[in-house]
């Protein structure tokens, strides 16, 4: 399963949200996504899933482009779990879940459909929602609900949006060790955009880090998160230890105003412009 992304380009009004973008993605990986606000990463995840069309450009599953494959036959392919803080369904756990099979289900699945659903919502610990209406649920289990529901789709493909962003650390944790144990036992490319650098750094096989619409860096965690890395894209000042060999990121200051990150140019070994990178 290969993953392309060539060259996409997007923009809100006139304001260009993605540009320079190319890479290719495959392998099962947990990919994390860093970047500060407003860079393009819930852009460049909705070009994947077909969400969003670029006015040009393109986005490749195993050669085939994204936009002329059918919405029902993609969803087979690639699962999307939203940031759902703000989601909303009159249904119950089970219901809300059940229509992530949609794309597979057919005349007499429904007994299968439901025994996928329920061994999800027991791997996720929340079976006991099962009956619940999912707007009376904590954000939190909001967060898991949709998860449940994209990972019953049994994709190649697994892109979430800030999946962790509704839990406390205990399960974000939890959640973490579990997309990536999913990208090894069911073969499958889990891409997340995460704002927690720490926790991004100590599970994810390669990181992708995003700067004004394109891709800043991309490679191992201790490749990207250096404080180099973090002072350039988020103006930050901050220290690096080692957490087992993983980057840990020690934060101190902000950049001051004069050295802020718009004043700073990238380094010579960053992406540039027509470079393709493999992640």
């Amino acid at each position: 399963m290969n993953l392309k992304i060539n060259d996409p380009y997007f923009s809100y009004s006139s304001v260009p949200v993605l540009k320079d973008i190319c890479a290719d993605i495959g392998g099962n990986k947990l990919i994390s996504i860093l970047g500060p606000n407003g860079v393009g990463k819930s852009t460049l995840i909705h070009c994947i899933n077909k969400i969003l069309e670029p006015t040009r450009g393109s986005v490749l599953l195993d050669g085939k482009d994204v936009s002329e494959i059918k919405v029902k036959e993609l969803a087979k392919e690639i699962g999307y779990v939203p940031y759902s803080a703000n989601d909303s369904f009159p249904l119950s756990v089970i219901d809300t879940v059940l229509i992530g099979r949609h794309p597979h289900s057919k005349w007499g699945s429904l007994d299968n459909d439901l025994s996928i659903v329920y061994d999800t919502l027991r791997m996720l610990g929340i079976s006991h929602l099962a009956m619940r209406s999912f707007n009376e649920l904590s954000a939190g289990q909001h967060q898991k609900v949709m998860l449940a529901r994209g990972l019953v789709q049994e994709p190649r493909i697994l892109l979430l949006d800030e999946p962790t962003s509704n839990l406390d650390v205990r399960h974000q944790l939890d959640v973490t060790k579990m997309l990536k144990r999913l990208s090894r036992e069911r073969e499958m490319l889990v891409i997340m955009i995460s704002h927690d650098i720490n926790i991004a750094a100590k599970y994810s096989d390669q990181i992708i880090l995003m700067n004004e619409g394109t891709i800043y860096d991309v490679g191992a965690p201790d490749k990207v998160i250096t404080e180099d890395n973090l002072r350039t894209v988020y103006g930050v000042i901050a220290e690096i230890t080692s957490d087992d060999g993983a980057p840990h990121v020690i934060l101190k200051d902000t950049v001051p105003f004069e050295d802020s990150p718009d004043s700073i140019e990238s380094v010579e070994s960053k992406p540039t412009e027509g470079d393709s990178v493999s992640v």
